[in-house]
């Protein structure tokens, strides 16, 4: 379901925590290394405990035709060690000290993070800056690491119906933008990756220009610029290379697509071409878009389970979501699965009649009222995560965006009007940009063999 896409969980969190927090935590501390490394630091004393992450401008979008996946498998193969760290030792070091960490890779960009007791912040610095550049890649340990890679996208997406619904939904939705590929690559160019192409990846982005430290928790800020200065601020700058990211063309008509695989219910997703939020100051759509969804789906209640679901029990499930922050192209989604008894074509129809209803109909004061208060209460205690706190910062930036923006990422959403909502169901909604991919169930056979190789945490 497509219940808590990027911009509602930053946009709203942000909300949240600026209403719940006092005036002196509002506003991290930014500065920029010499070789261009930006480091963002907020100060949170509730807890001794911090948490360090590194961000790279380099995700998914940014790989070349061929290599899909390679940005992920890189993410692997910075845990398989450095001249002075061995294989795995990293995270032995990070648990030795009462830490976790981990890694994430998405369309945008790859981050790396550990939460540790702020005593031991700068040991994370030495050993984050020490893979920034020395990282080996051995081909026997890319090798391993790839059939990893490999089985993760067997269990996360090739043995599950809906990954593979909203994979081909993508493809169908962007035709030319790299959005189209899904992040963990497809298993055809999983299978022809060589060595080469990940430490060939690492060369290019892996650089402190290309990287921004955010650090929050139990800190001194003028301390911790100190400490990454000395940890970070010798590593080099590079050349970057040049960003040649294609376009989405304007879509001229529906597009549709098909899913065969074993299931026990069919399963609808719907995608419109919507804007993406890129000026907070002066843009008004996506907000109206965010409330749009929430109206939908954003609360106990919505109209679209309260309708489709316990009313007319069309559908087991139903869902709205507003993807609008990233480098790339937007989508507004729908999407649901028909109740026994149901057809795709008919929930299909559904869900685009309460779109209808609020073009025809618009939304009321009430509603309006109680999505404001429900998408802010709801994400007020989410202050209490530095994790929380540190990712809203990196998926800003990761965007395009600010820590900066968050007052008027705030204002934004509690400017909308019922007027703005209605304009955009309007504007956004015909056939023109729709795509949609439907998943036609399949007799349930035996499970897949498990693969010798467990999944990676990272």
């Amino acid at each position: 379901m497509f219940r808590s896409p990027r911009l509602r969980s930053v946009l709203l969190g942000i909300a949240a925590a600026t209403l719940a927090a006092p005036p002196a935590l509002a506003n991290p501390f930014e500065t920029t290394l010499a070789n261009g490394m930006k480091l963002i630091v907020k100060e949170d004393r509730r807890a001794p405990s911090v948490v360090h992450m590194v961000w790279y401008n380099a995700g998914a979008m940014d790989e070349p035709d061929g290599v899909s996946g390679v940005a992920h498998v890189l993410e692997h193969m910075m845990f398989k060690g450095t001249r002075e760290v061995g294989p795995g030792e990293f995270n032995k070091r990070v648990a030795a000290v009462g830490g976790r960490d981990n890694a994430f890779t998405g369309k945008d960009y790859t981050a790396y993070f550990q939460q540790v007791p702020p005593a031991h912040l700068p040991a994370m610095m030495a050993l984050e800056a020490d893979r920034m550049q020395n990282l080996v890649l051995t081909d026997d340990e890319f090798a391993r690491e790839l059939e990893v890679v490999k089985e993760e996208r067997r269990l996360r997406t090739d043995d599950q119906p809906r990954a593979l619904v909203y994979e081909q939904l993508m493809a169908t939705a962007f035709q030319a933008h790299p959005y189209r590929r899904p992040v963990i690559g497809w298993m055809p160019d999983l299978e022809a990756m060589q060595p080469e192409d990940a430490r060939e990846w690492y060369r290019r982005w892996y650089a402190p220009n290309n990287a921004w430290l955010v650090v929050v928790g139990d800190v001194d800020h003028q301390q911790v610029f100190r400490d990454a200065e000395q940890h970070y601020g010798a590593i080099p700058a590079r050349a970057l290379p040049e960003r040649r990211i294609s376009p989405e063309p304007a879509q001229r008509g529906p597009r549709s697509s098909e899913v065969r695989a074993p299931a026990e219910l069919p399963y609808l997703a719907m995608a419109w071409q919507v804007p993406t939020l890129s000026d907070p100051a002066n843009e008004r759509e996506p907000y109206a878009l965010q409330v749009l969804a929430a109206v939908l789906d954003g609360y106990d209640g919505a109209r679209l389970t309260r309708r489709l679901v316990r009313d007319e029990q069309l559908a087991v499930s139903v869902g709205a979501g507003y993807d609008g922050s990233g480098r790339g192209p937007s989508l507004f989604y729908l999407d649901g699965v028909p109740a026994p008894g149901r057809t795709v074509d008919e929930l299909q129809a559904a869900l685009r009649a309460e779109l209808q209803r609020v073009r025809d109909h618009g939304i009321s004061a009430e509603e309006l009222a109680r999505v404001k208060t429900q998408a802010i209460a709801s994400r007020v205690y989410k202050r209490d995560s530095l994790m929380g706190q540190a990712m809203e910062i990196g998926y800003l930036e990761s965007a395009g965006l600010s820590w900066r923006d968050e007052d008027r990422l705030l204002e934004g959403l509690r400017a909308v009007t019922a007027d703005e909502v209605q304009a955009v169901a309007r504007r956004y909604f015909d056939d023109a940009s729709l795509s949609i991919a439907r998943l036609d169930p399949q007799p349930l056979g035996e499970q897949r063999p498990r693969s010798p190789f467990a999944p990676a945490r990272h």
